[in-house]
């Protein structure tokens, strides 16, 4: 490439700024205004598992200003598979309090906050309204169900992603339709990593994904997963998007 930047178009960044996003700032799409875009928001991760770890490395790296991280879970042998914040050393510890401190050394521009709980219907909207963007990564329904319910709430768009076995599926949520128009009530059958497993690579994948989707909503590139779902299939290579229609019926949007 051969563009450069405009001047003044990062005026407000340090020369070690300027440097480090320097891949960034030539881009027509995100540009300084973009990247200042990026610096000012504030990303909430819900679930620091297979999709929250590799999604808040390029999240931070890419130089959001501010990442939440909800978890109440430690570090267990059998994460290490897929979950590559995360090392030998780290077994026991608290997931988000071992992904600030990597984090960090990624990128110091990046402030980080760590939450070691779980989100519930009681703290889920005082947590998600302090936010520009949540991402959910998390396998357990009732959970989507509530972070889903917040957002609609308080009118934050969701980057959803999910995976297991060989497959994973990204999509972006912004008022109607919802998560829950898709998912209407838990599967009476709910596949779960620990159940199923998981191809590790996989949520490399399908997490990058979902950061992709964030910076694209932070930053006005492209067009986001709205009310589409992205599914791919890594054992076939393949993906396909399916368009989502609003459930006239649904409980958390319709109303």
């Amino acid at each position: 490439m051969n563009q450069t930047p405009t001047p003044n178009s990062h005026s407000r960044f340090s020369d070690d700024e300027v440097e480090r996003y320097a891949r960034h700032l030539i881009l027509s799409e995100v540009g300084g205004p973009g990247q200042q875009a990026l610096k000012k928001a504030r990303v909430l991760v819900v679930g620091m598992g297979g999709i929250g770890n590799p999604a808040t490395l390029y999240l931070a790296a890419a130089g959001v200003g501010h990442l939440g991280l909800i978890d109440d879970d430690v570090v267990s042998l059998s994460n290490l598979q897929r979950q590559v914040i995360f090392g030998a050393d780290d077994i026991g510890k608290p997931k988000v309090a071992v992904a600030k401190t990597r984090l960090n050394a990624l990128n110091p521009h990046t402030a980080i906050e760590v939450f070691n709980q779980r989100i519930t219907p009681d703290n889920a909207r005082e947590l998600i309204g302090q936010y520009d963007v949540v991402l959910d990564g998390t396998d357990d329904f009732d959970t989507r169900f509530c972070v889903n319910a917040a957002c609609v709430q308080e009118g934050k768009p969701l980057v959803s992603g999910a995976l297991g076995r060989w497959t994973g599926q990204v999509g972006v949520f912004t008022g109607q339709p919802c998560y829950q128009c898709l998912v209407p009530e838990v599967p009476p059958e709910a596949e779960t990593c620990a159940r199923v497993g998981i191809i590790g690579a996989l949520a490399g994948v399908i997490g990058t994904m979902t950061a992709l989707e964030t910076l694209k909503i932070i930053t006005g590139a492209g067009q986001p997963l709205i009310s589409r779902l992205l599914i791919y299939d890594g054992l076939e290579a393949t993906s396909r998007v399916v368009k989502l229609a609003a459930d006239p019926e649904c409980p958390v949007c319709s109303r």
